[in-house]
């Protein structure tokens, strides 16, 4: 069976806050509900979009948090064409994609990002050619929902105990957990390192070179 690695993209991958914090802004204006703080916009980072607005407004109906999505595809497609979106890579992801592709493992991602999203992001960076399976929120139930992650071991000819999830909040590390893949996670998302441990995560690693190590490491216990 192959060795699969999937990640997630914002917070894992790129760091897209400002960007997100921004559409969600002119959405919430769009509708004239006030600003909501950034650290709350954070916490929903990850989830699809329809989620994310129920969690930020729980008091709202189903259909308010279904026309702020839309408010909010659209403001985030309106400041791509503006040239302002903002996605940088994290440093050495670049070189731990490489690394990894380069040791066998076969790549992976697990977004909350629209197909279109998660293209135009990967594409920009040039590292869309290390993935093999791209799931996300069109496709699938929300996470932490396992529906993604069994299709990404399914696509990639892999198993469960084949399968490391790689993400940056706790609806990842369940996620994992559900599918019944190893939960590792990141320091440097959105998510504290405790609530990732909360959630199931197996390990919190702290930068790309300690998260290829643990990734070499256990690939020799497994031996």
């Amino acid at each position: 069976m192959n060795r699969l690695i999937v990640f997630d993209c914002d917070g894992t991958l790129v760091d897209s806050q400002a960007t997100i914090i921004a559409a969600m802004g002119e959405a919430f204006a769009d509708h004239g509900l006030p600003a909501v703080d950034p650290v709350a916009i954070r916490r929903v980072v990850g989830l699809s979009l329809v989620e994310a607005m129920q969690t930020l407004l729980p008091d709202q109906k189903a259909e308010a948090h279904g026309l702020l999505a839309e408010s909010y595809k659209r403001a985030f497609h309106e400041l791509r064409r503006r040239g302002m979106v903002e996605e940088p890579l994290y440093p050495g992801i670049a070189a731990l994609l490489h690394a990894l592709e380069a040791r066998g493992f076969v790549l992976g991602v697990a977004t909350g990002k629209s197909d279109r999203g998660l293209g135009l992001c990967l594409a920009g960076h040039g590292i869309a050619h290390h993935f093999v399976t791209l799931q996300t929120a069109d496709r699938h139930p929300s996470k932490p929902h396992p529906a993604m992650l069994h299709a990404a071991i399914a696509e990639a000819g892999a198993t469960p105990e084949t399968t490391i999830m790689i993400g940056d909040t706790s609806y990842d590390m369940q996620m994992a957990r559900a599918a019944g893949a190893s939960a590792i996670g990141v320091d440097w998302g959105y998510h504290h390192p405790q609530e990732l441990i909360d959630a199931g995560a197996h390990h919190v690693i702290d930068d790309t070179a300690a998260l290829l190590r643990w990734i070499e490491t256990s690939e020799e216990r497994a031996a």
